[in-house]
């Protein structure tokens, strides 16, 4: 149980990380007006507000890849519960998105698309994962 646990931890740092980096290079691709400050609330609902389609979409992609990313370490990793240990990072994931559109106003779409799509994915990462995974004696 205590791998799985781990499994679960290095699952979630591992979302994070790829949603993170994609955020990022989602900030090259579609960088922010000049004079905005990341660190204000008020700012970031602008930006968010103002933001385009693709732009959005972008974020979207780094939510729903992390659960998917995520869920498949922790699948690979867990010697039980695979399966579990998959869907526990897709909701991580899920209480992450929930907490930044509670903070931030998101389009309707978004929100319901963030809140939906990383649990299947996380399934599905899951599925994947335990199904390459090589039994142990």
């Amino acid at each position: 149980m205590l791998r799985t646990f781990g499994a679960v931890l290095l699952g979630l740092l591992v979302g994070v990380a790829t949603m993170l980096a994609l955020e990022y290079a989602g900030m090259a691709l579609f960088p922010p007006p000049a004079g905005l400050d990341l660190q204000d609330e008020a700012d970031l609902a602008r930006l968010i507000a103002s933001a385009s389609t693709g732009k959005l979409l972008w974020v979207l992609g780094s939510w729903c890849l992390a659960g998917f990313a995520g869920a498949w370490v922790a699948a690979r990793l867990a010697l039980a519960h695979r399966l579990l240990a998959g869907l526990a990072v897709g909701g991580l994931i899920v209480a992450g998105v929930a907490l930044n559109v509670a903070v931030l106003p998101h389009p309707l779409w978004m929100t319901l698309a963030g809140l939906l799509l990383p649990i299947p994915l996380a399934w599905l990462a899951a599925r994947l994962a335990a199904r390459r995974a090589v039994p142990t004696p």
